[in-house]
């Protein structure tokens, strides 16, 4: 069986057939159909990789309902030959492509942040709530942060710091910022985009900056803790695997591991042995009974 398999986040949408070329697209527009734009990625996989695909595996950012936007996948590739289509939640792909089939949590931080604890009966998510009702310590979050203290040194509520020279850069008076930002169609990767500037700034030793990452650290790492509590994993010897851009700042990094160390002794932080599209492609191992099953949609024809 051929199998294209798809990671689906805000970010960026990338595909892979049977272990070939990585092929990249645009990411995902959470606001509009997900099958729509799933299947638009996975036609251009399948066209010009130039081969027949019988399954299409995919982990998606946004995913609500996955028996009916697998459902609905499934219908709008039928006319290429796929025959079978399973699709869970970016989170699930991202655990198993980073920890493979043990029990443990992965907290993966990029624009948003999910966490996914799985034990030994069950799994749970914690945030991945979207930008506006969560995704505490994302890099939307940090962006974020950072935006505030900027305006917060700049009408005299805060302290100064070297963070307004990254907004200015962007938009040089920062009284009418708020309103470019507003009507900017990417203003969500707008946003996120300056999490780059605060790891750059605490590399810098900016007081500001690094209390920003300071604060990202820790909800990372209170997200995890919930994770495994809610899994039965609480006090136990379990691995965590954080990946994302986020944890490429060393200030993130380290208040992460104080907190979580602090929080949960016993978890041990380990290296991710792959990616969330490793993970796709290995959806097709989660069987019935598995932690993980009821978090899978599955089609066939």
């Amino acid at each position: 069986m051929t199998v294209l398999s798809i990671d689906a986040g805000q970010t960026g949408v990338r595909a892979r057939v049977a272990g070939g070329v990585v092929r990249e697209s645009p990411g995902l527009r959470t606001h509009e159909p997900l099958p729509v734009q799933l299947a638009a990625a996975a036609r251009r996989a399948i066209d010009e990789g130039e081969t027949d695909v019988d399954a299409v595996v995919v982990g998606a950012s946004g995913l609500v309902d996955g028996g009916a936007d697998a459902a609905a996948l499934h219908a709008l590739l039928a006319d290429a030959g796929v025959r079978e289509v399973r699709l869970a939640h970016d989170s699930i792909t991202s655990y198993l492509g980073a920890l493979g089939d043990v029990h443990g949590a992965v907290v993966a931080a990029g624009t948003g942040v999910v966490t996914l604890a799985v034990g030994p009966e069950s799994s749970c998510r914690v945030d991945g709530w979207g930008h506006i009702m969560g995704d505490a310590g994302s890099g939307y979050w940090i962006g974020r942060e950072a935006l505030d203290a900027v305006m917060r040194a700049h009408d005299g509520r805060g302290p100064a710091t070297l963070l307004s020279d990254d907004v200015r850069s962007v938009w040089r008076d920062l009284e009418t910022a708020y309103i470019l930002l507003q009507s900017d169609p990417s203003r969500v990767s707008r946003v996120a985009s300056f999490a780059r500037a605060v790891a750059r700034r605490a590399a810098d030793r900016d007081p500001v900056a690094l209390e920003i990452s300071r604060r990202a650290g820790e909800q990372l790492a209170l997200s995890v803790v919930a994770g495994l509590r809610r899994a039965g994993l609480e006090g136990a010897d379990a691995p965590v695997a954080p990946i994302g851009g986020v944890f490429g700042s060393a200030p993130i990094a380290d208040a992460f591991s104080a907190a979580l160390a602090g929080r949960a002794p016993r978890a041990r932080i380990v290296t991710a042995r792959g990616s969330g599209l490793d993970g796709a492609s290995l959806l097709a191992d989660v069987g019935p009974g598995h932690p993980l099953a009821a978090s899978v949609a599955v089609v066939r024809r």
